[in-house]
């Protein structure tokens, strides 16, 4: 039975918000209340142990997701701090889909705020239960059933206050416990360690009754046991009220919504019990799925010691010129020396060493079970979504989806001692972000990055500074745009030449049809081996697929087409993998050029949220910029305007968007689609 009780004791959330709504101070609060921290670090001092990377502390931002572990009343609870910042939207995602449960953290002013509707849709995308925190309840203008309203219209599962705020602004006391009828106050002496809870003070008992009549009839829809004695007036008693808020809560029926004020201390150890209460432990949750590469069947692991194992790695990291890699294991165990099998580059890697992490100060552990969040070193060959398995029974876990990226910057080394560190700390970067792409251009002799967003790369000039010593010149962002085709054509390639004293042969047929927009290339091979051999077969498509990456207009990838392989022939003891290669792209090209080609340009979804009296200029700049405006929704003293606008429009848009509304309205983009420029 003891394995089986470890796992129920253990938790692995995610804490995630829409920039500054505090989702930094709320994790150090905790590692300070949990005893992982011996004081508290603030991120407006720079001072906070989840934000370790220097950049993250003049900005004030968490740019890497940090990993960490606690204990809260006999149970460990892993916890990552995700960024909020839209442009390391990949962060969150990659800790989303190896998490069981999240905490939410909104601001108690600013409500939902674009960012964390993102959010909240990845975490649904991926199955994973919730709880929010409605935080910065001290704050001028901060409006708890407010904020609550905002989640019920925007999201499917139910918010379901399990706390009701006492006072707010800077009459902000405590908070009060609907489940058990208490009011719960912090003590400003102890840095909020030491609580009180006592008896609801009169002013609030009538609010209190009425918001817990409300949650036990919430809790009836969606509960049946529950419906039964509350129709029949029966007394509901503490511990069936806990076990159906649990069970709604992992079934992503409802969202438990807490409160309080994390910069002041307030509110923080309910959200821990709240974690232990309500959220899944990796018994609760589904067997994690995946395809066994051999028989190509879907297999499930069972969350336990005793199953083969299986786990994903979700983070490469470099510390200190080594490779580390993070791993979420599903089933079975890892020991330190371990020889473990990476089903996704089916090579064989070795545990060097195995981690237990805080933030980035990390203890030696010999093994690691089913459930836990490890740090490995030795792993050469695995990078972000290879899933990591036992060689005898192999298995392939859903790999993540990586977002495309939509700017570019030309960068050049300073000295040509430069070059070299250039070349190698751009390796190391890009094996750790995988929306970071790295090309070198022959013709310019510059080195093109390209990324999610304006500080996505300002980052990453950052770190090859200070981290990696090599100094370069920047060029101007430029936007990522791409090619594609407009009608079908049939095309074919021919190459004979002598090369050397070889004769090399190839000759291929193809078709090209243009496919829907966001669907992606397909490369499809109709051939039979009657009509070239099976190894020249496999060099054909390798040369389409190569020859996809630059299209024929402005050498951009090429997108959303169909590649046929439909015919051509073989020569005995000419044909050659160069030969079929080469014909291939020919005809790529060719087939291009006759298909009417055309150049796409990306289009970002704008979420702006201004004050109302700013709406009119607001609306005017974006129509200036030939933005398309999807929605506008007033909200009293704010609206919210939602557009599709050309990134190239987009440089500078913060300083524009500021100007017009004295600083006061804010805006977040994501990547909508790739349309006609």
């Amino acid at each position: 039975m003891a394995a089986k009780s470890k796992l129920s004791r253990t938790r692995n959330i995610g804490i995630v918000a829409h920039i500054d709504a505090g989702k930094t101070t709320v994790s150090e609060r905790i590692l300070y209340y949990t005893g992982k921290s011996y004081k508290m670090g603030e991120v407006h001092d720079g001072e906070a142990v989840m934000d370790w990377m220097p950049q993250e502390q003049e900005r004030g931002i968490t740019i890497t997701s940090a990993v960490t572990t606690c204990l809260w009343k006999n149970c460990e609870i892993h916890i990552i701090d995700t960024p909020g910042h839209v442009d390391f939207t990949i962060e969150v995602e990659r800790s989303l889909r190896v998490l069981d449960g999240a905490v939410v953290v909104f601001c108690a002013v600013g409500g939902v705020e674009p960012q964390s509707e993102t959010v909240w849709h990845q975490a649904d995308k991926y199955g994973v239960p919730k709880i929010a925190f409605i935080n910065k309840m001290d704050r001028v203008g901060a409006d708890f059933f407010a904020a609550v309203e905002m989640m019920r219209e925007r999201f499917v599962s139910i918010p379901l206050p399990i706390q009701i705020p006492a006072g707010s602004e800077d009459n902000f006391r405590g908070a009060i416990d609907l489940i058990n009828q208490k009011l719960l106050t912090w003590d400003d002496a102890s840095q909020g360690i030491e609580y009180t809870i006592m008896e609801i003070p009169p002013e609030y008992a009538d609010q209190a009754k009425k918001q817990r009549e409300k949650m036990i009839e919430k809790l009836a829809e969606v509960d049946d046991s529950l419906a039964d004695k509350y129709i029949g007036g029966e007394e509901i008693t503490v511990a069936e009220i806990m076990e159906a808020i649990r069970k709604a809560t992992i079934s992503l029926k409802i969202t438990p919504v807490l409160c309080g004020a994390a910069l002041r201390n307030k509110g923080i150890q309910p959200i821990l019990d709240a974690v232990i209460d309500y959220l899944p432990s990796p018994e609760d949750v589904p067997p994690v799925k995946g395809i066994n590469p051999l028989t190509k069947k879907e297999e499930i692991r069972h969350s336990s010691d005793k199953e083969p194992l299986a786990a994903l790695a979700f983070k490469i990291m470099m510390d200190e010129g080594r490779k580390l890699s993070f791993l979420r294991i599903y089933s079975g165990q890892i020991h330190t020396g371990d020889e473990i099998y990476n089903a996704v580059k089916k090579k064989k890697e070795k545990v060097a060493r195995l981690l237990r992490m805080h933030a980035n100060k990390r203890e030696r552990i010999d093994k690691a079970s089913a459930g836990e969040l490890v740090a490995i070193l030795g792993l050469k060959e695995t990078t972000t979504g290879d899933t990591l398995c036992d060689e005898t029974h192999p298995i392939m876990l859903e790999q993540i989806e990586f977002y495309e990226p939509v700017i570019s910057q030309a960068i050049e080394a300073k000295t040509p001692a430069d070059q070299e560190k250039l070349t190698l700390s751009l390796a190391k970067l890009s094996e750790e972000d995988p929306t970071l792409r790295v090309k070198y251009d022959e013709e310019t002799a510059q080195t093109v990055i390209s990324g999610m967003g304006e500080l996505h790369l300002e980052i990453i000039v950052d770190r090859l500074k200070r981290e990696f010593n090599a100094y370069v010149n920047v060029g101007k962002p430029r936007v990522v745009y791409r090619e594609t085709i407009q009608k079908h054509v049939e095309m074919e390639g021919l190459f004979e030449k002598e090369l050397g004293d070889k004769k090399h042969f190839g000759h291929v047929r193809i078709s090209l049809t243009p496919r829907k927009r966001g669907s992606g290339n397909e490369v499809v091979n109709k051939l039979d081996s009657a009509t070239i051999p099976v190894e020249y077969q496999e060099a054909i498509v390798e040369g389409l697929r190569e020859a996809l990456m630059s299209g024929v207009l402005s050498s951009y990838p090429v997108i959303d087409v169909e590649v046929k392989v439909i015919g051509g022939s073989h020569k005995e003891g000419e044909s050659s993998i160069q030969g079929y290669k080469i014909a291939a792209a020919s005809a790529f090209r060719d087939g291009c050029n006759q298909a009417d080609p055309l150049i796409l340009e990306p289009i970002m979804l704008v979420d702006i949220i201004t004050p109302s009296e700013f709406m009119g200029d607001v609306i005017g700049d974006i129509n200036s910029r030939k933005g398309d405006i999807q929605t506008i929704n007033p909200k009293g003293a704010v609206s919210e305007i939602k557009a599709k606008v050309p990134l190239r429009a987009m440089f500078g848009y913060s300083t524009d968007l500021r100007s017009a509304t004295q600083g006061r309205a804010v805006f977040s983009m994501l990547f909508a689609e790739y349309n006609k420029a």
